[in-house]
């Protein structure tokens, strides 16, 4: 799609002074913060739905739990299933459910209306590209969005429940029984969720800076090494004690950081040819 021929539209070469930016620019925020209410008023009507999915990380037949004990069991070890989430919720505010139900809406929210905000800040820097810059980036939408949805579903059903388990049954005086804050809780499920979500941006910001010229392939693979180790020590901070659960985590992350390479190294060929075509020209 990103290679097809296209009729090039004239650029716009329109002066705008900085308060007429500034007045487009509050449009494009004013547009953007109306998809996100939208999808805060839907998730909060929507409770059921939404309480349900947030629950789940803290409840044993969650599919990520089931499914780690399968593949333990698979291949001959009980290390990956959960037996017990040692912890009860407790909401000690008495406008603590009211605001965490608000809170979870909002994050639901942004979450829903995340292509459209990609659509926003592609209509704000559209003017400014030219017709062949914005023939290869007219998939940043689509691409955007997939990536950001492909970190939630990853921040949701891994590292989520890896945390909360993790977190639920670790022990530092036996004694102590684990009645955790519902605010704390949901903190955790939400954080995790958007950070693997905006984690997985990363092939589209390493597009715009390879486009840059801030960064290039080879830089890259020098200092994959150093990547790889970063995300194992994420990754062991995060998991249980055990080397599997680790390199599970650790796959999508490397995965993407290789794909984020081939971004590069493709933008820098594309930039030589079109500068060998300029010379001939």
């Amino acid at each position: 799609m990103l290679d097809q021929p296209f009729e090039e539209e004239p650029l716009d070469t329109t002066e705008m002074s900085f308060l007429d930016h500034i007045e487009v620019l509050r449009w494009h925020i004013i547009r953007s913060l109306i998809a996100i209410a939208i999808g805060t008023i839907l998730a909060f009507i929507g409770r059921k739905i939404v309480v349900a999915i947030l629950m789940g990380p803290s409840q044993l037949s969650f599919w990520t739990y089931r499914k780690l004990c399968e593949l333990s069991q698979a291949v001959g070890t009980d290390a990956l299933c959960i037996e017990s989430l040692n912890f009860e919720l407790i909401n000690r505010k008495m406008f603590g459910q009211f605001t965490q139900h608000l809170t979870v809406s909002i994050v639901a929210g942004v979450i829903l209306a995340f292509p459209y905000l990609l659509f926003e800040v592609w209509r704000f820097i559209k003017p400014a590209l030219k017709p062949s810059e914005r023939r290869y980036l007219q998939g940043i939408i689509f691409s955007g969005s997939l990536l950001f949805f492909a970190g939630v579903l990853v921040g949701y059903y891994m590292l989520a429940p890896i945390s909360v388990q993790f977190l639920a049954n670790y022990t530092f005086i036996e004694e102590l029984q684990n009645k955790i804050d519902l605010e704390s809780y949901i903190s955790i499920v939400t954080m995790v969720t958007l950070a693997a979500s905006l984690v997985f941006e990363l092939p589209i910001v390493v597009y715009f800076l390879a486009k840059a010229g801030l960064i290039t392939a080879g830089t890259m693979r020098t200092y994959r090494k150093h990547a790889l180790l970063v995300i194992l020590i994420v990754s062991a901070i995060i998991t249980p004690p055990d080397v599997l659960s680790q390199i599970m985590l650790s796959i999508p992350f490397f995965i993407l950081y290789e794909s984020s390479i081939l971004i590069a190294a493709r933008i820098e060929r594309k930039q030589l040819k079109a500068e060998a075509n300029e010379r001939i020209q």
